[in-house]
């Protein structure tokens, strides 16, 4: 069974996250969970629920403080699959970047660096500074695929709902999770 870390911070698309969990969820495999403190205010004020809301009673789930350095999946014997951060804040995204692995998310990520395990990093700030466009550009040298939530617009989507979910299946799928969530594209049908 496939071990894939789901990391949410405060910055904003927290629905985002909401669709991948319950994507995730639905599948063989075990969603290991990490919150920053603003990330559970910002998924509840965006989401309108409390994080136990949407993983109420998943048995496939292990949720794990942030503070937690002893956690499992802090270190790269335990093994895991891949990592969403999703949404990512600039500010993790900084302390990742530069190996500051101070909480256990940011541990979690310079893990999967190191083992060469597929992490995808969704920055949720615009317009981006020329700093975390530097630190994006540092962790994409260094392994991490860097995925702001843009939308496909070839699909011609135009419910919110569904274009958030395309997203989301265009992340998982970068991860390894394959999906039908999203259309892929197969040349124009003039």
């Amino acid at each position: 069974m496939k071990n894939i870390i789901v990391g949410i911070t405060g910055a904003g698309g927290s629905m985002l996250a909401k669709y991948a969990l319950e994507y995730l969820f639905s599948q063989d495999l075990t969603v290991h969970l990490v919150l920053s403190s603003m990330g559970e205010k910002v998924y509840k004020h965006e989401t309108g629920e409390i994080i136990e809301a949407t993983i109420n009673g998943v048995k496939t789930v292990k949720i794990y403080k942030n503070s937690d350095l002893f956690a499992p999946i802090a270190s790269g014997s335990f093994g895991v699959d891949g990592m969403l951060i999703l949404p990512c804040s600039v500010s993790t995204a900084a302390k990742i970047a530069n190996g500051i692995g101070d909480t256990l998310m940011t541990r979690a990520a310079a893990v999967c660096l190191k083992e060469r395990t597929p992490l995808v990093i969704a920055p949720r700030e615009t317009p981006f500074s020329t700093i975390a466009l530097s630190n994006l550009l540092t962790l994409s040298q260094n392994g991490a695929y860097i995925m702001p939530p843009v939308p496909a617009f070839y699909d011609k989507k135009r419910d919110f709902e569904e274009i958030c979910i395309g997203i989301v299946g265009r992340m998982l799928h970068t991860l390894g999770v394959e999906n039908y969530l999203f259309t892929k594209w197969e040349g124009a049908q003039d």
